[in-house]
């Protein structure tokens, strides 16, 4: 493990409760996380693409996080989603998390413009010289059009004190395990999808930054807990329980279900800045469907 690492278990990729009239709802954002505190969620990942961080204002970001770290109060770390594809606003979006109490940042890839394997290095070390608090990459092509590759995330966990590790939602098992062959223990490793934790943590994952954890915080921490004390049984068993029900949270695009399966439990986190939508009755049965199937009581 890096000397930094920011956390092991399972955080909850929260999302970002709205009022009516479409302004984030603070009130609701502190229920939600006394919710998953209560139930063991082992860190809160704010702002991140779960919390509909495109759609926020920068004043926006920032009061979220500085919020969240305000309610959770040192109680389990905090890691602010402060990425972008323009170098100077991850700087600026990361140095204001540092001074708002984040513990760790996590910052995605450059997207649509992209960047060569240099370039990325180029913004990432740009970003960790500018604060001292330790940095997850995260890698997630599907969205943004561009990977890092396994070289040069390991060398950018080796040569840079403050970047410890990535959240991997390639869904490549191999390329995973490529990374963890060349990591030599410098790369904390957390999965990015819901439906591979068990698989990443027996490449050496130390957990999952989970979707699945905004409504089933406990079931998702033990998930990881259960294979972390060695009963690879127990994790098995529940991610194969939980399977369907997390490929149903991306029936259509991520928060859309996850906010429609939050407010099926009576949650009340509202609904979703455009151009994300409510989500489609059709899918939206499915989705209830899956989750009484997983044992989940929906209104």
């Amino acid at each position: 493990m890096s000397e930094m690492a920011i956390f092991t278990g399972a955080g909850v990729a929260l999302v970002t409760p709205m009022n009516e009239d479409g302004t984030v709802n603070y009130g609701k954002m502190k229920e939600i996380l006394e919710f998953q505190i209560a139930n063991h969620t082992d860190a809160i990942i704010i702002c991140g693409t779960t919390g509909e961080a495109s759609t926020l204002s920068d004043e926006e970001h920032i009061e979220c996080i500085r919020y969240t770290c305000e309610v959770v109060d040192k109680r389990i770390p905090v890691i602010a989603g402060t990425g972008s594809n323009c170098t100077a606003s991850a700087v600026y979006l990361s140095q204001e998390a540092e001074k708002a109490g984040a513990d760790g940042l996590l910052l995605v890839t450059p997207y649509y413009n992209k960047a060569t394997q240099n370039g990325l290095k180029k913004h990432y070390i740009a970003v960790a010289e500018s604060v001292k608090i330790p940095i997850i990459l995260y890698n997630v092509p599907s969205r943004t059009g561009t990977t890092i590759a396994p070289q040069t995330l390991v060398e950018l966990c080796t040569e840079v004190p403050n970047i410890v590790g990535v959240k991997d939602a390639t869904g490549d098992i191999s390329e995973v395990a490529q990374v963890m062959s060349l990591a030599e223990g410098k790369v904390d490793l957390y999965s990015g999808n819901d439906d591979q934790i068990t698989a990443i943590l027996s490449l050496g994952g130390k957990g999952v930054i989970s979707v699945l954890s905004n409504i089933l915080p406990q079931e998702t921490h033990d998930i990881v807990a259960s294979y972390l004390e060695g009963d690879v049984e127990k994790s098995r068993e529940l991610q194969l329980k939980y399977f369907e029900l997390a490929k149903a949270l991306f029936l259509e695009v991520n928060p859309i279900p996850v906010k429609k399966a939050m407010n099926l439990m009576g949650m009340e986190v509202g609904s979703l800045r455009l151009p994300l939508t409510e989500m489609e009755e059709d899918n939206a049965a499915k989705l209830a469907q899956k989750m009484r199937e997983a044992g989940i009581t929906v209104k």
